[in-house]
């Protein structure tokens, strides 16, 4: 398994389980906070890259 599927498998059970979001929106800020979550959690960086 790729690392960075485990750690999509920790942020949906733990992050993001047993919500229900209105839109996209609110999933991607959902899914932003959790990452930054964990970093902080965890005491590591995580860097957020933007594609065009």
């Amino acid at each position: 398994m790729n690392p960075i599927e485990d750690q999509w498998l920790h942020l949906k059970r733990q992050e993001l389980g047993g919500y229900v979001f209105e839109d996209e929106y609110d999933l991607a800020r959902a899914i932003i906070e959790g990452i930054e979550n964990r970093g902080q959690q965890g005491n590591y960086t995580v860097e957020r890259l933007m594609f065009n």
